[in-house]
């Protein structure tokens, strides 16, 4: 296996995100490789922001290191009208499981709240990982310029009960 798609080694936490973690939030999103070239400026100026973190289920995944804890990424799950907001996974670690385990944790989340399904508009490259991880396709959202210059795949998490 390549270092890019062997598994996280290291224990993975998923805890609820602090008013704290509000600027490494912020450096995930921007830093994205997702997000170059074409896709830059829709998150040049994004924030995550304390305010965000305290109206939204804002999950981080953490990983053990000699520093406390190290950032591996994060979802925001929005409950009306639901919707899965965000979900990043630091570039190094893409491939290794992480986003997965948010996903799993969000569908976890979504059902306690007594959700049945979380849309998902999609950024386009990120629309094979979400079919890989269960989302069905229910459509597209269009261009909205200047904003968000391109159609995005719309995806569905259906929940079922455990």
């Amino acid at each position: 296996m390549s270092p890019r798609t062997s598994p996280i080694s290291r224990p993975v936490t998923i805890r609820r995100a602090v008013a704290r973690d509000a600027k490494r939030l912020t450096r995930l999103v921007r830093g994205s490789g997702a997000y170059e070239g074409q896709y830059a400026a829709a998150v040049a100026g994004y924030r995550v922001g304390p305010d965000y973190i305290e109206a939204h289920r804002t999950f981080v995944a953490v990983g053990a290191d000699e520093h406390g804890g190290r950032l591996l990424g994060f979802y925001s799950l929005v409950l009306a009208p639901p919707e899965l907001d965000l979900l990043f996974v630091a570039d190094e670690v893409q491939g290794r499981g992480i986003g997965l385990l948010l996903v799993a944790h969000m569908q976890a989340e979504a059902r306690a709240a007594g959700l049945d399904r979380v849309k998902v508009v999609s950024h386009v490259p990120a629309a094979d990982f979400y079919h890989r991880a269960g989302a069905v396709r229910i459509g597209t959202a269009l261009a909205n310029p200047p904003a968000v210059p391109w159609d995005r795949p719309v995806f569905e998490f259906r929940l079922h009960s455990e």
